[in-house]
């Protein structure tokens, strides 16, 4: 069991465990949706070309180096199924995004499981080693789900040139919206040296748009020709597109949101360590909580005051960012937690 059930009389006041932005859609999004809702008796576009060109557009890249998909999920199991089949492997790093070997398994491959390193990072050594004549992708998480660390843009180059050509590389920015500090690459630019390279992104976290299950990826056009053959037809619903549309046009109003995150999740971050919790320099809408801390304890007062966590069992606690009584209640709950003295 991975997040500890609270007690029968302790309700879930606080849900903290899967990322989600603690605010709604936007009043103008949400205008635009029921708009789209008022003509729900009539089929969405039979594959998503308004809402491909619309993201194109913004991201500032040709259409045909853009697929949209069910969330960014859906986006990597039209990729993978492009890609892998029976017999091949899919490789990426454990602990991480849970789906990465669902979806492997869901085309018939295998997963094969690259350790972080001690500090939560994600091993570009060991995953390349990992590779070999049957492994048919990749997948790098950056920012990486659960631990909130950065492959480093300087790294990254140097990475991709070292995969084998036959393998494509999945490159998850679910998280990049939140990131602050730190260099980025230059994702538009890289597919024309890397056409192995898919990147994706969604608009379920910044956005807030998690229920409507919109993602995109990025990538050369040939690459992304395989991934739309697996298109879904009929898949992105009128409403979701409606609110994605929507939010593109809502851009000051929606990155304001994201810098009230990064700044409840620094207020965290600061206020956890001051109590003795190891908390990393995390990137994501997220701060993760490591052994050797006392995270399974951590978990249970927090399931006892009712905030609802993502528990990794002997490895951490991620804890989405919510709102201020949620981040108070976080840090109460934690408080009484023995952790070792500060340093």
């Amino acid at each position: 069991m991975e997040t500890p059930v609270p007690p029968l009389d302790t309700p879930v006041v606080h849900r903290l465990a899967l990322n989600e932005s603690p605010y709604p859609p936007l009043p103008s999004v949400r205008r635009a949706m029921r708009r789209a809702a008022d003509r729900a008796h009539r089929y969405p576009q039979f594959y998503p070309d308004d809402l491909t060109e619309a993201v194109a557009e913004w991201c500032g890249v040709g259409p045909d180096q853009v697929a949209v998909g069910s969330g960014s999920v859906g986006v990597a199991l039209q990729l993978l199924r492009a890609v892998a089949g029976p017999g091949d492997t899919v490789v990426h790093a454990w602990r991480t995004f849970d789906a990465y070997p669902l979806l492997a398994r869901m085309t018939g491959a295998r997963s094969v499981p690259v350790p972080l390193t001690a500090d939560g990072h994600q091993d570009l050594d060991g995953l390349l080693a990992a590779i070999d004549h049957r492994t048919r992708a990749v997948v790098l998480c950056s920012p990486h789900n659960p631990t909130g660390s950065l492959v480093p843009a300087g790294e990254l180059p140097a990475f991709l040139s070292r995969v084998p050509r036959h393998v494509t590389v999945v490159l998850d920015e679910a998280y990049v919206e939140f990131v602050r500090g730190a260099r980025l690459p230059e994702v538009s630019a890289l597919p024309a040296a890397h056409p192995n390279l898919l990147v994706l992104r969604t608009f379920s976290k910044a956005y807030g748009l998690a229920a409507l299950r919109v993602g995109y990826g990025l990538g050369s056009a040939e690459l992304v020709a395989r991934v739309r053959e697996q298109q879904l037809p009929f898949g992105i619903n009128a409403v979701a597109t409606a609110a994605v549309r929507a939010s593109l046009r809502a851009g000051e109003e929606l990155r304001a949101r994201v810098d009230r995150i990064v700044a409840e999740r620094e207020r965290l971050r600061d206020e956890l360590t001051g109590l003795g919790w190891r908390v990393g320099a995390g990137h994501a809408n997220s701060v993760w909580l490591a052994a050797p801390d006392p995270v399974d304890r951590g978990a249970a007062a927090l399931a006892a005051a009712g905030v609802e966590a993502r528990h990794y069992p002997g490895e951490g606690v991620r804890l989405t960012v919510g709102g201020r009584a949620a981040g108070d209640a976080v840090l109460t709950a934690l408080s009484h937690v023995g952790t070792r003295q500060p340093v």
